[in-house]
């Protein structure tokens, strides 16, 4: 990761979840960091600890003009920055949910084009797939045709793959295109209109008994969770060994019924709590995690951090946050 060094580099979305962890992997690194957010939901608290030591500029990347300003003079790019929310928000938003993504992407492709910009990288998604059967699905990267997703959110992330491509065979930009799934950690936003899963379940342990611990389903849907720490990694990884947008699974194998990691965040409540279940609301993809093989032989590499201490490290922060909070 030592050719980071010395790097101007730019982080879309940087004050949001994975990007606020991002922004301060990359200081550590030695790049020079410029972030740009609208903090639409992003948090400018996510990196007031380093904010002497980065250029932030508070923009709207669905402008060309915005995207084509904090471009100049960079190296690498790490495009995060979408119009993302929890299960309710993808589920419900269709415009939403794919139209600012789509704007931000081209303006963003274009702009490393006109400035010359030496590596881009893309943050697509597990979304882009869909549920093939009732067995485990665990989705190899060529699984993603015929495409089909669920979802105008999975659809804008395959088409930002897409224009990846396109650019680097036209262009020669150099580009890097990672599926992020279920990435989980500190930062996240708790607020259930926006909150995945993990950080849904633990504000509602936390705020137990005055918010009421219900889950979408029955829980036996199953998933593998990313620590956000090691997510940050991988993107770092895939900037540097890839360059042709070839999509590349960013996920673990520690897969994990929804039963199964409620009872875990109880532990970590010590409360005694009464588990509900709402079966007739959205219950996402019922079985997947990623398959690794790619990107393990790519990378070289595999995340490093447990479910269980990730899952600690996780509540602490939730328990800081909502004290904050009242």
């Amino acid at each position: 990761m030592g050719w980071l060094k010395e790097k101007r580099v730019l982080v879309t979305g940087g004050a949001g979840f994975i990007g606020s962890h991002l922004v301060k992997k990359l200081l550590d690194l030695g790049s020079e960091v410029y972030v740009a957010d609208d903090l639409s939901r992003g948090r400018i608290e996510n990196i007031s600890s380093v904010s002497n030591k980065t250029h932030f500029y508070r923009v709207d990347l669905t402008k060309p003009e915005n995207c084509l300003s904090v471009t100049k003079g960079i190296d690498c790019v790490f495009h995060l920055a979408a119009s993302v929310g929890g299960i309710h928000y993808v589920r419900k938003e269709n415009v939403g949910g794919c139209t600012p993504s789509l704007l931000m992407n081209t303006n963003m492709l274009e702009a490393t084009r006109i400035n010359n910009v030496e590596k881009f990288l893309f943050t697509s998604s597990a979304c882009v797939y869909r549920e093939k059967n009732l067995e485990l699905n665990k989705f190899r990267e060529e699984h993603t045709y015929p495409a089909n997703p669920l979802t105008t959110y999975g659809w804008a992330k395959l088409m930002g793959e897409i224009q990846c491509r396109s650019y680097y065979l036209d262009y020669g930009i150099k580009s890097s295109v990672v599926r992020i799934f279920n990435a989980y950690g500190e930062n996240e936003n708790l607020n259930p209109r926006w909150s995945h899963v993990i950080s849904s379940l633990i504000r509602k342990a936390i705020l137990y008994p005055n918010e009421e611990f219900k889950i979408f389903g029955d829980g036996r849907q199953e998933r593998a969770f990313l620590y956000v720490q090691d997510c940050v990694e991988g993107l770092i990884l895939a900037m540097e060994k890839i360059q042709d947008a070839d999509p590349i699974n960013l996920g673990s194998e520690e897969v994990v019924s929804i039963n199964k990691l409620a009872q875990k965040i109880i532990r970590l409540s010590g409360k005694n709590i009464n588990v509900k279940y709402g079966l007739s609301g959205p219950q996402g993809t019922h079985r997947y995690c990623a398959d690794t093989t790619k990107m393990k032989k790519v990378l070289g590499w595999s995340p490093k951090i447990s479910l269980d201490e990730g899952l600690k490290r996780t509540y602490k922060w939730a328990e800081r946050e909502l004290n904050v909070e009242k």
